[in-house]
């Protein structure tokens, strides 16, 4: 989910994830972009300018994904790998997580990102919607800042989903805060902190 996916990014950690031969053992059942996704961790391969550019659109509806700025992150940070017309960013899959995680966002959905990065308050009265049909990596629903699963920390996993991010208590109100959702229906995470968003899977 985002907060593995942000953190890991941001500093910029190369880790390799999945073993060859864990790849090669789950490849039954799965899609090739998959397989070729986690053999390529595994394998410690670096991805070349379209492959990272291919995971990305892999985020988004095509119609959108076409028009995106895609970035990219490497031991330098941030570079830009292809120009965009539509106000979306699409960044690729994260080689630090296990499955593929890519992500897609309006403008006001990458300052709230830039923001949640730097430990600071959300711009206010802007509300920003992200894209991960591709799925997202497993996180903390309590924790902003969580890296891995602890007792007190309720770990969720994510499929598929869209995201609102930004929007007043009032718009989080009218959904389930629960510390242990139900991931199969919108619910808020992060609840009552400063970055909480909505969550809403897509099957």
């Amino acid at each position: 989910m985002l907060a593995t996916w942000l953190m890991k990014r941001s500093l910029a950690v190369p880790l390799l994830v999945l073993c060859a031969a864990t790849a090669v053992a789950a490849d039954k059942g799965r899609t090739a972009d998959t397989i070729h996704t986690d053999r390529t961790k595994a394998e410690g391969k670096a991805p070349s300018d379209a492959e990272l550019i291919a995971s990305a659109m892999k985020a988004a509806p095509a119609k959108v994904a076409q028009g995106a700025t895609v970035v990219g992150m490497d031991a330098n940070g941030m570079r830009t790998l292809r120009k965009g017309s539509n106000g979306f960013t699409c960044m690729p899959d994260n080689p630090a997580t296990p499955g593929p995680d890519p992500m897609c966002m309006d403008a006001n959905a990458m300052a709230w990102i830039h923001a949640y990065l730097k430990h600071e308050d959300p711009p206010s009265g802007k509300v920003g919607f992200m894209y991960m049909l591709a799925g997202g990596t497993d996180a903390s629903n309590t924790d902003p800042y969580a890296t891995k699963p602890e007792a007190n920390n309720h770990w969720i996993h994510t499929g598929p989903h869209v995201m609102v991010v930004g929007g007043d208590e009032s718009f989080y109100d009218a959904y389930p805060k629960s510390a242990d959702p139900d991931t199969s229906q919108p619910y808020v995470m992060w609840a009552g902190t400063k970055y909480q968003h909505l969550m809403a899977p897509v099957h």
